[in-house]
């Protein structure tokens, strides 16, 4: 049984990730923040479809930052804290990016939500434009549908551009 409910898993995500390369197919030429910005919007619309294709947008969105010219990894400047719901009945977490650079950047950030038991639940790209060399600054990661229980936010990917 669990090998049938993989191979699902495997054609939601394969859709998915068609759906998602054809909404971003214009990203190349862009510049890193429309990229970002691209790819924000479309891991959020794409990732509430179906749980089990949550995985595929976390791999497409992580895949889509690495495309993001001029990016560097920036994953240890970046923390989400502990997510709370709000009034929505949507998870938020505070994301808090610290630039390291000697020059004014922005970043982007795949933040993943996880149920008690590890288990992927939604997955969203947040970006933070423009924080000053030195300086460190906030956005909000919101879960694109309700969860419930006991959820985590963890940093997934970090891009500095």
């Amino acid at each position: 049984m669990a090998v049938v409910h993989r191979t699902r898993g495997v054609t939601a995500g394969a859709a998915l990730a068609l759906a998602l390369t054809g909404v971003l197919a214009g990203c190349g030429g862009d510049g890193p923040a429309d990229t970002a910005r691209k790819a924000e919007s479309a891991v959020g619309s794409i990732a509430s479809q179906a749980t089990e294709a949550v995985e595929s947008a976390a791999a497409e969105a992580e895949r889509r930052l690495g495309d993001i010219q001029g990016g560097v990894d920036a994953k240890g400047d970046v923390a989400a804290g502990r997510p709370v719901t709000g009034s929505d009945g949507r998870f938020r977490s505070e994301v808090t990016v610290r630039n390291t650079d000697d020059a004014a950047r922005s970043f982007a950030v795949q933040v993943d939500f996880e149920d008690s038991g590890g288990r992927l639940v939604d997955t969203v790209i947040v970006t933070v434009g423009h924080v000053q060399a030195g300086q460190s600054a906030t956005a909000t990661a919101r879960s694109t549908h309700d969860l419930s229980g006991d959820v985590r936010a963890e940093v997934a990917r970090a891009v500095r551009y």
